[in-house]
């Protein structure tokens, strides 16, 4: 088993072609396939649903990674799970009751992720952190792809990393904005272990192929 793992974001892949691209995600060495799921209202983008990610699960069988950067989660959590979701994370800004999402997400035989926005402070997470599966942290403003990584994202990575080692917890510290074969190392040394990645695998001038396999030999 890979001690990094590396999720490829297939918001970014080219949807004409969407399962050679998940094939060559799958042939490369991917770990996860992340789905963002973005609604128009908690961000500004409108992306996918609980239809792509049921396609993406018929296509593929490498765990499905998805991303709720949505208003009012809870009320599609069912829908996601019953369309193949193995991991849904939920953002804290959009959960009057974190806990109870984390708890509710696991019911429904999914692990479950949190997150935050990068303006959020770590503490935010700190009543839902000691059930969660994952946690994600944004390294650039969620609700567009091909953003610039924020550096000072690392010390929050370290932060929650400390968090996480004070609870004794196994939680994924997943990354996700502006990963490359340049970033990846700086949140390796963070504590990070699961890396998504959109742009830097797939469009790689050589395909997702070599995207994936160039992202793999960063943290190697």
């Amino acid at each position: 088993m890979n001690k990094f793992l590396l999720a490829p974001s297939i918001i970014a892949a080219d949807f004409t072609h969407i399962a050679d691209e998940i094939a060559a995600c799958e042939s490369a060495g991917a770990d996860w396939l992340h789905v963002d799921v973005m609604d128009g209202h908690f961000v500004p983008t409108i992306t996918v649903g609980p239809l792509f990610t049921e396609a993406c699960k018929r296509a593929t069988k490498l765990p499905i990674d998805v991303h709720l950067m949505i208003s009012e989660p809870e009320k599609y959590l069912e829908a996601f799970a019953k369309a193949g979701a193995n991991n849904i994370t939920v953002h804290v800004e959009t959960c009057p009751d974190l806990t109870g999402t984390v708890k509710k997400i696991k019911s429904l035989g999914c692990t479950a992720g949190i997150t935050l926005n990068p303006a959020t402070p770590a503490s935010a997470l700190d009543s839902a952190l000691p059930f969660a599966d994952l946690v994600l942290v944004m390294s650039v403003v969620p609700g567009y792809s091909g953003q610039v990584f924020m550096p000072e994202m690392i010390g929050k990575a370290e932060e929650i990393r400390n968090k996480l080692n004070a609870l004794r917890s196994k939680a994924h510290l997943e990354v996700d904005g502006g990963m490359s074969e340049k970033t990846i190392p700086l949140m390796v040394q963070a504590g990070a272990n699961v890396f998504v990645a959109g742009n830097a695998a797939f469009k790689h001038p050589q395909g997702v192929g070599q995207g994936i396999k160039a992202l793999r030999a960063s943290v190697v």
